[in-house]
């Protein structure tokens, strides 16, 4: 697989980076819009109980009239004269469309406050809720539906009129429709709520908004099915208007009769859509700046690149012209010496020429110990590649490491030829490395041992290639290296501590 390039590799850091933010951000949106969502919930179903309170308390002050109204004289006594006089003082609170009818058990209207003339006046038209009132001797409250008198929906709370204990009349008020039509709209929060009051039955008899087209009509199935399973519930429902709601409900113990409240889905889940644009329109602004700038930076970087291989390429343009002066100097300084000394020295002026070319291939970056080494022995592995066996771990070496032990392990491989084990056809040799860490800096050891090669003898005198890599060991790499002319072969060992390779 290739490797990508600089400018993908950063933008992939860019958005490896930014990405998560970016839907770390759009999770606590989504978070704080569950939390809002839940709240949202809880306060339909608070609004709808506070609704409740103020209906039942508006029906309970209605039901305290009538009953006040039921313990007068008049009205006991059958005197519907004076009891009308006394009727128009409670009608006064509540408007010119309330109306209070008297009956008896079966129905027959006794009084009305809408005429003087009982004779004309029809027969009730809900019988069943003056049946309760005569049966229960309590108030009782009715659901929607065709009043007698005005011929218009109407909903009546009635209560007995008693005499002896015993129940003779049922005193019934239908209040204006106005009225729970006003309390609707002055609890209804805001324009995105949807408040309505619901008959035992499930059917409309106030509502905001668009009060005169639902008036009368049935509680959506959302609603209706769920309405009657338990008191209150908070749900999901569509209104009448086709509008999703989050919604609640509560049923009055008093009345029988159902709020119901809710907030458009639209009005909740808007916001979110908002917070998650906006999130990851900035997100998607970062992430671009980001992107730019990572690109901007691989630009600088690959011409600083360029700019460091140019300098390498004139370096090693440069190395290789001295190293190419030297050896046409060496050649008229050793005009006059003998074949031996001008190979020894070419070969040393090789050795340090491949290790600068083996740098150059790696940008000067540094070497690996083992690349070094078979750079440098590779003149004398052409007949032969199994003779030298290297063993030792990957040791990076830095520019300065590389060259100076390119050139011991040349000196040491050429004496192995000349005089040692590689100067036969039988000999070889072993090339151990180590590193060791228990000194502040990292020590390397490396031995060289012969077998197999001509007798040894331990020379009389050094020459210049023994003391060449002494002095290398000692004064550029900061160590030692020591020679032990074994029987079996000569031994090299040479110490140093390691640089940081660059």
């Amino acid at each position: 697989m290739s490797k990508f390039t600089l400018p993908v590799r950063l933008a992939l850091l860019v958005m490896g980076t930014m990405l998560p933010l970016i839907v770390f951000a759009v999770g606590i949106v989504f978070y704080n819009y569950t939390q809002d969502r839940n709240d949202a919930n809880r306060r339909v179903l608070e609004t709808v109980r506070s609704i409740r309170l103020v209906l039942d308390s508006e029906v309970q002050r209605m039901t305290g009239g009538l009953q006040v109204l039921a313990l007068t004289n008049a009205l006991r006594s059958g005197d519907f004269q004076s009891f009308r006089r006394i009727v128009t003082g409670f009608l006064d609170q509540y408007g010119k469309d309330g109306v209070v009818l008297v009956s008896d058990r079966q129905g027959r209207l006794l009084f009305s406050s809408v005429t003087d003339d009982p004779a004309s006046l029809p027969p009730r038209n809900n019988t069943e809720i003056v049946e309760k009132v005569f049966a229960s001797k309590l108030p009782q409250y009715s659901d929607l539906f065709l009043g007698a008198i005005k011929q218009r929906q109407v909903v009546t709370v009635e209560v007995p009129v008693m005499r002896e204990g015993e129940v003779v009349y049922d005193l019934a008020f239908s209040p204006p429709l106005d009225i729970f039509q006003t309390l609707v709209e002055k609890q209804r929060p805001d324009e995105h709520w949807t408040v309505s009051l619901l008959d035992s039955k499930g059917i409309v008899f106030a509502r905001a908004p668009n009060p005169g087209d639902t008036f009368g009509k049935r509680a959506t199935p959302s609603l209706y099915d769920e309405m009657f399973r338990k008191g209150e519930a908070s749900l999901s429902a569509v209104s009448l208007d086709n509008v999703p709601l989050s919604a609640a409900y509560t049923r009055s113990r008093l009345t029988g009769w159902t709020v119901a409240a809710g907030v458009a889905e639209s009005s909740l889940v808007a916001p979110l859509w908002r917070n998650i644009a906006i999130t990851s329109l900035i997100g998607g602004v970062l992430l671009l700046t980001g992107l730019a700038f990572a690109l901007r930076m691989a630009a600088t970087i690959a011409r600083g690149e360029m700019l460091h291989n140019l300098l390498v390429e004139e370096l090693n343009h440069r190395v290789k012209n001295t190293l190419a002066l030297m050896q046409a100097i060496a050649v008229q300084s050793f005009r006059s010496a003998s074949r031996d000394e001008r190979v020894k020295f070419e070969g040393r002026l090789g050795a340090l020429a491949e290790a600068h070319n083996l740098l150059s291939q790696e940008k000067w970056q540094g070497s690996d110990l083992k690349d070094v080494i078979a750079r440098a022995l590779d003149p004398f592995l052409l007949n032969n590649p199994d003779r030298i066996r290297m063993n030792g771990p990957a040791v990076p070496l830095s520019p300065r490491l590389a060259v100076v032990l390119s050139m011991i392990v040349h000196e040491i491989a050429t004496n192995a030829a000349k005089y040692g084990a590689l100067s036969n056809e039988t000999g070889t040799v072993t090339l151990d490395w180590e590193v060791t860490a228990d000194t502040p800096k990292p020590r390397l050891r490396l031995i060289w041992a012969e077998r197999g090669g001509p007798p040894v003898t331990a020379p009389v005198q050094r020459g210049f290639g023994s003391r060449l890599i002494e002095r290398s060991a000692r004064d550029q790499l900061g160590g030692e290296a020591t020679v032990d002319f074994l029987p079996r072969g000569v031994v090299y060992t040479i110490s140093c501590a390691l640089d940081e390779p660059r």
